[in-house]
Order: structure tokens, then sequence, then C-alpha cells
């Protein structure tokens, strides 16, 4: 009989202590992308010129497990692609055109990570698969990340990338295969 007392005020006595420990955090998160604060910047050259510009994020999101970066998702808004520079409006529908980007045909793109590979704490190596111009292609880049955890998430890339890959054939000699792009994207 004392030894099942016993038990029983031992097994009373660690539930009360279990009842006071701290709660485990949850070490994942998935996020989901403010599209009012990032954004995709690009720039496109040639011979004698450049031109500026934003591409809007219609969707996005990002896992995070442990603070790092694991996965994400994005849904480019080619349609409303905006030149920013004096060229503006008669050059951005010129690019959406069916002579150069097709924005009625394909009006998103996407880029879904496939793999991160950290080289340092804030730095990694984004892999993933970038559909654009109903291309789809791997692509990879650096990124800083700048915060990530369960309650926010920020990180900047900047990268170019070959359009002519993505059927993109506008201008060949005239204008720069390579588009360069800058990445901030903030995520809660």
């Amino acid at each position: 009989m004392k030894k099942t007392l016993l038990s029983l005020a031992t097994v009373a006595f660690v539930a009360g202590l279990l009842s006071f420990a701290p709660a485990t955090q949850k070490n994942y998160a998935d996020l989901t992308v403010n599209l009012e604060k990032s954004r995709v910047d690009w720039v496109g050259s040639k011979k004698s010129d450049f031109h500026t510009g934003i591409v809007p994020l219609k969707s996005g999101s990002v896992s995070v497990s442990g603070g790092k970066l694991t996965g994400g998702k994005f849904v480019m808004d080619i349609a409303n692609l905006k030149v920013t520079d004096a060229a503006g409006d008669r050059l951005a529908g010129h690019l959406k055109s069916a002579e150069i980007l097709d924005a009625a045909k394909n009006p998103e793109a996407t880029f879904e990570i496939t793999g991160v590979n950290y080289t340092s704490e804030s730095t990694a190596t984004v892999s993933g698969k970038l559909t654009f111009n109903g291309v789809t292609l791997p692509l990879s880049f650096s990124a800083n990340i700048r915060n990530s955890d369960d309650k926010g998430f920020f990180a900047q890339a900047f990268f170019g990338f070959d359009r002519t890959l993505f059927g993109v054939k506008y201008g060949v000699g005239a204008v720069s295969n390579d588009v360069q792009l800058a990445i901030h994207l903030f995520a809660k």
C-alpha cells in the first residue's frame, strides 16, 4: 500500500512540475509574403542605355525551420509589370506585347524553391524552378537572409538571368540577354 501511495505521489509531483515547465516553442513556420512591402526590381540594358522597373508579386510564402529558410513559392504579376524610368507606360506596353513577353498569354511567372544551402549564418544559395514566358528552367542565386524565424522573414538577392533561355528573343544583339533583378522579400 505504501509503495502504491509513494508511486502515486511521485506521479502527481512530476505532473505538477511539468505543468509549470515552459511550453515547447514551435521551430518551424509557413509565412505569407507581405505584398505591399516586398518587391522585385529589374534592370534591362542595351548598348547605350538601360531601363528600370518593378514586377509586383501576386502571392508568395516561405517556409522556415529552426531559424533557416527551407522552402517557398512566389507568383510574379507580369501583366502588371511597371517601368520606373522616363520611358514609363509606353515601354511597359511594348514589353507586355506579344512581340516580347506576351503578358496576355503568360500573365504570371512563378519561382518555387527546391533547395537552400547555407554558406554562412546569413547567406544561402537558393535553388529552384523559374517558370517565365511559358518555360520552366532551374535557377540558383545567392541570397542574404536578414531575418528568419517563426515570426518574420526578410531576405534580399541580387542576380541576373538570361532572358533568351526563356524564349524572350526580342532585340538579341542590340539588347542585353541578361536581365538584372533585385529582390526584397518580407513575410510574416
